[in-house]
């Protein structure tokens, strides 16, 4: 695409934009009474225009049925997470029996490491990218702590070469090769939070089956963001927030994928729960876990009603696009525009006073653009605020903006910009 700086061809782009409707099934916080330039998806996604309608619903069954609920109605709760199956395996690209819907990310991690991270003597260290969200290491430091091993020496975190700011994939393979003899996992990001790199994933998990290790992935930021294959990429697991890029609402329902090559895996430990009970004989009440089959094997408490119908309202948005294809295809386009612009600011200043951090390439990153203030920067970010700009501050001096294709536009992305070029001024 050929850009232009100008609100013209913004306009233009919008009014060609095939997605632009969907912008109306979303709720746009005010600024002044206009729409804010809304762009913090990467933390947490705009509520859908519908979600109260969603939860109405359901808290309409649970005032009416009250217990019957489960069973009775037009979409009785026993079964209600399963309504959301085929949006997520598409969104992630898996088996529908490969995903499920339940707890929160960090939660789900712990329960998957459980089947997947399995130390002995000789194997026992974990892979993972340096500066992963901190979650991610907190998860990993207590998961070697609790098998008995110092993190120090369990944990390998591989960093960008000196003077640069994202990894190399020959890099991240290259690391897994060196370890291979003592390496039980790789863990890493979908994308990183931070810098927005997108990593080969297909790639990871090669390398790493190859050096006989699981691989598993964290796609708080890849998920509803990128097109994943993760059952063709043959990732053993995964798991994500959905209050995203998914708009599940903040703190809303998370899911995991487990590839189903391992689903007849008896060496595979989990701690179980009712709710993961193979269904045909749940309510017999038997002793001895008897796992469903799949993916809700790994399932442990009874799922959140109102949590899985505000992720339903979501879902429902995502299914009539027409699928993660056409969503990526504006995603590069409009992330595309915001670099285009940032760049062209920097001309107009002499100087890189915004440094963008993410990769140029847009086949390595999402929608997110990090961006390095070199001047006041908290201030900036500041001013952005107070001028209807919602962006991200990361310290020292980053600051994240991500124009989700389901819900910004074009000009969104100029008038963002138009006031970065304000902030300087001041």
């Amino acid at each position: 695409m050929n850009y232009q700086n100008s609100l013209a061809f913004a306009l233009e782009q919008d009014a060609l934009d095939p997605l632009k409707n969907f912008r109306s099934r979303f709720l746009i916080p005010q600024h002044h009474g206009v729409d804010a330039v809304y762009l913090c998806g990467n933390s947490l996604g705009l509520q859908p225009a519908s979600a109260g309608k969603y939860l109405a619903d359901q808290l309409s069954n649970w005032q009416n049925l009250a217990v019957e609920g489960w069973f009775q109605g037009d979409d009785p709760w026993l079964n209600y997470h399963k309504q959301l199956l085929p949006s997520i395996a598409s969104i992630v690209g898996a088996q529908e029996s490969e995903v499920t819907v339940m707890n929160s990310l960090t939660v789900n991690l712990h329960l998957l490491m459980v089947s997947f991270y399995k130390p002995n003597h000789k194997r026992f260290k974990i892979i993972m990218e340096g500066g992963a969200f901190p979650s991610d290491q907190y998860a990993m430091e207590s998961q070697t702590k609790f098998h008995g091993f110092d993190p120090k020496e369990a944990i390998v975190e591989i960093f960008p070469r000196e003077g640069e700011l994202t990894l190399r994939t020959e890099d991240i393979i290259q690391t897994i090769n060196e370890h291979a003899d003592e390496l039980a996992l790789v863990m890493f990001a979908g994308i990183n939070y931070y810098t927005g790199q997108l990593f080969d994933m297909e790639a990871i998990a090669a390398a790493a089956h190859k050096a006989g290790a699981y691989a598993g992935f964290d796609l708080a930021h890849a998920a509803g963001n990128v097109p994943l294959k993760l059952h063709d990429w043959g990732a053993d697991f995964a798991c994500w927030c959905s209050y995203k890029y998914m708009n599940s609402g903040p703190g809303g329902i998370s899911g995991i994928f487990v590839h189903e090559k391992h689903f007849n895996n008896p060496e595979l430990d989990r701690f179980a729960g009712w709710w993961g009970y193979r269904e045909d004989k749940r309510f017999l009440m038997a002793p001895g876990f008897d796992a469903a089959k799949g993916a809700g094997g790994w399932q442990v408490s009874t799922s959140p009603v109102l949590l899985l119908a505000l992720f339903k309202a979501s879902m429902a948005i995502f299914d009539d696009t027409g699928g993660m294809g056409i969503l990526r295809e504006k995603s590069v386009a409009l992330t595309g525009y915001m670099e285009f612009l940032i760049k062209e600011l920097n001309k107009r200043l002499g100087e890189d006073v915004f440094k963008i951090i993410t990769p140029a390439d847009p086949q390595k990153r999402g929608c997110q653009l990090s961006v390095v203030c070199k001047r006041d920067a908290k201030a900036i970010f500041q001013y952005l605020a107070d001028n209807g700009v919602i962006g991200d501050w990361r310290e020292p001096d980053v600051i994240r903006l991500s124009p989700v294709p389901l819900y910004n536009s074009f000009q969104d992305v100029y008038q963002a910009v138009q006031q970065m070029a304000a902030a300087i001024q001041q």
